[in-house]
């Protein structure tokens, strides 16, 4: 089991800083295999106030972003693989968005290495609000 401390130290492995983490809290990491955690959409976001004014949603492509860098905290943990420097999203491969995400919901996001051959890593991530999948999407990041 991974204990609270590895979960933030994987967690600080992200190049983003605070404002572009779409990641709260790890609640699971099996290092360079996969990793879950939580976001909380407060509905305070710079970005909802135009998108949409009114009718504030979580962006599609911040869906997108969130499981990238799930794959980023589960690819950059593994405990053989030294980590990648630069690491950034580079391919996103059959996505699909199920419904929007309002302010004040709690999404859970999940991704899972599926495959490396050098300095390129493809996931498959799924994010879910209640039960209820939100979007889905496979993603490939590179760095070195």
């Amino acid at each position: 089991m991974t204990s609270p401390a590895q979960l933030q130290s994987a967690l600080a492995t992200l190049p983003h800083g605070p404002e572009f983490r779409f990641i709260d809290e790890l609640t699971a990491l099996e290092p360079g295999v996969s990793a879950s955690g939580v976001f909380t959409l407060r509905g305070t976001e710079p970005f909802l106030a135009g998108h949409f004014p009114g009718q504030p949603i979580m962006p599609a492509v911040l869906l997108i972003e969130s499981i990238a860098q799930m794959a980023g905290i589960a690819a950059q943990t593994h405990p053989e693989i030294p980590v990648l420097p630069n690491l950034r999203l580079t391919a996103v491969r059959s996505t699909k968005i199920f419904r929007a995400t309002l302010p004040n919901e709690t999404l859970q996001i999940t991704a899972e290495i599926s495959g490396r051959m050098g300095n390129l890593i493809q996931a498959t991530g799924k994010v879910t609000s209640a039960g209820n999948s939100v979007c889905e999407a496979q993603v490939v990041l590179s760095g070195g």
